[in-house]
């Protein structure tokens, strides 16, 4: 027998409309042969940026959203070479479709998280329910049975490692803070910086169970150090240096004392 949240969960889940899976996901080209891939009908707080790069060998997928409909069955490009699999960290809202990957990349801090997830360690207890949707995913979807399914990495990533998919080259950058394993990826040729959660424009989260505020301080420093021009952030809309910086300074002054 459900209990009363359960039943509320159901309830709301008959009343909200779903979604096929043919239109759960979004596609938007942006410079540089990058491609955000994104559901729409999550709110865009918890709306996750899948960043996907073309490269001459093979492509570069950065995180992989919630799960709740297959990536690689329902967007084309992403099956279209061999991929590199990196989860920015190891919330549920970025790796929820990583294990339809073969070769999936994390931090070592995270290893464990990826292999292992459950609803706590992955944060979808507490926030996944019907509310941090528009409309849901197709039946049978449950928000109070979401789960993120196991995905060990093939990979352990560390700070300062370069990635390589042909023609183009991200180097590794550890940015704990947010989480313990948090990475960026950063492409000097095209000065573009794929943030994951450290930073983006928007409300930053500093008060997950496993975050830590001096670890979030040094590495907004030394995002600081970087000449950025264009940042794909975890969330919220790409921006440019300027904003980065403003971002930063004003994080710094209020948390840096």
């Amino acid at each position: 027998m459900m209990n009363l949240s359960e039943q509320l969960n159901d309830w709301k889940g008959r009343s909200m409309e779903r979604i096929s899976a043919s239109k759960w996901y979004r596609t938007t080209r942006m410079a540089d042969d990058i491609t955000l891939i994104d559901e729409p009908y999550i709110k865009q707080f918890y709306r996750c940026n899948i960043w996907h790069i073309r490269g001459r060998h093979k492509d570069l997928l950065v995180d992989s959203g919630m799960g709740v409909v297959s990536l690689r069955e329902h967007v084309a490009l992403t099956a279209e070479k061999s991929v590199m699999a990196v989860a920015s960290h190891t919330h549920f809202d970025h790796i929820g479709c990583h294990h339809e990957f073969p070769h999936r990349l994390v931090h070592k801090a995270e290893a464990e998280l990826l292999a292992h997830p459950t609803r706590k360690n992955t944060l979808a207890d507490p926030y996944v329910s019907d509310n941090i949707f528009d409309a849901l995913p197709p039946q049978p979807y449950k928000s109070s049975e979401y789960a993120v399914k196991p995905a060990p990495a093939s990979h352990l990533l560390e700070d300062g490692e370069v990635l390589t998919i042909g023609d183009r080259h991200f180097e590794v950058v550890h940015t704990p803070g947010h989480s313990p394993g948090g990475i960026a990826l950063w492409e000097k040729a095209t000065e573009t910086l794929i943030a994951g959660d450290i930073v983006y424009d928007g409300p930053l989260v500093t008060d997950c169970y496993h975050s830590d505020m001096g670890d979030y301080i040094a590495s907004m420093k030394r995002l600081l150090d970087i000449p950025v021009r264009t940042i794909h952030g975890g969330h919220f809309p790409s921006f440019d240096g300027q904003r980065l910086h403003e971002i930063i300074n004003d994080f710094l002054k209020e948390h840096d004392k």
